[in-house]
């Protein structure tokens, strides 16, 4: 179980992670989007999502439309898992793992025992490639133990889904879980089997929510907004509407 020395550090470590790999980042690319070049518009939906979304096809509307969407779904997302591994070596370094093709070794704070962990964003980030990937690689470890002797068992090999809930896990996943008989362990019980806290993720989810304190992009947005708004294909595609 980590002490709260160490909780601290990891949540502190996740905060500066998230502000400068992320975040920041978050708001250059939002910046960014003042060029319809951006945008791979569909101009069968765009007028209808214009109205569903604010009531009328305005440029204005259009704008928001178009950046809302990639702003806070897409753009986020993407990031988070593309920047997975800076997130595993930087803040799980103490976790670390030698063993290739397993990100974190940890000692299970309910049976005690060491697990060989690959870590995945969410409950639905993987594909069907990935399930054989992720077998292979358990594949060589267990034969390795027996190489070598090792008291290794079926549930000592772990898929770790950073957040989400059992019932949200993709096909693949259970098809790991059901098929491949490994162990898949999701969001806040992954964290509690990592660090014996079971308030764990909720601290984390916290401790990562205060960094938009810190970086408030609401007037970043906005601008953003007015500016693409005012550019001439997004009058001109406005006024088509008419």
């Amino acid at each position: 179980m980590l002490s709260a020395h160490e909780k601290e550090k990891i949540l502190s470590a996740s905060q500066l992670w998230f502000k400068n790999t992320l975040a920041i980042n978050h708001l250059k690319n939002t910046v960014k989007l003042v060029d319809p070049g951006k945008f791979n518009i569909n101009p069968f939906l765009i007028g209808y999502l214009s109205k569903y979304l604010s009531g009328d096809t305005s440029p204005r509307s259009i704008a928001r439309a178009l950046i809302y969407p990639r702003v806070l779904g897409s753009s986020i997302t993407t990031s988070f898992g593309q920047n997975l591994q800076t997130y595993i070596t930087q803040v799980l370094s103490a976790f670390g793992s030698t063993t290739s093709g397993i990100d974190i070794e940890y000692i299970d704070s309910v049976d005690g025992r060491k697990k060989y962990c690959q870590l995945k964003a969410g409950p639905n980030t993987i594909n069907r490639d990935d399930v054989t990937t992720i077998d292979n690689h358990f594949r060589s470890i267990k034969n390795l133990s027996k190489t070598n002797s090792l008291d290794l068992q079926m549930n000592d090999l772990v898929v770790g889904v950073l957040y989400g809930e059992d019932a949200e896990i993709s096909s693949h996943y259970k098809a790991l879980k059901n098929d491949r008989h490994y162990e898949v362990i999701v969001g806040k019980n992954l964290w509690y089997k990592i660090t014996g806290d079971e308030r764990f993720y909720e601290d984390l989810q916290s401790a990562l929510s205060r960094v938009a304190g810190e970086l408030n992009g609401q007037k970043e947005l906005e601008e953003t907004i007015e500016a693409l708004a005012a550019h001439p294909d997004i009058i001109e595609l406005s006024q088509s509407f008419s």
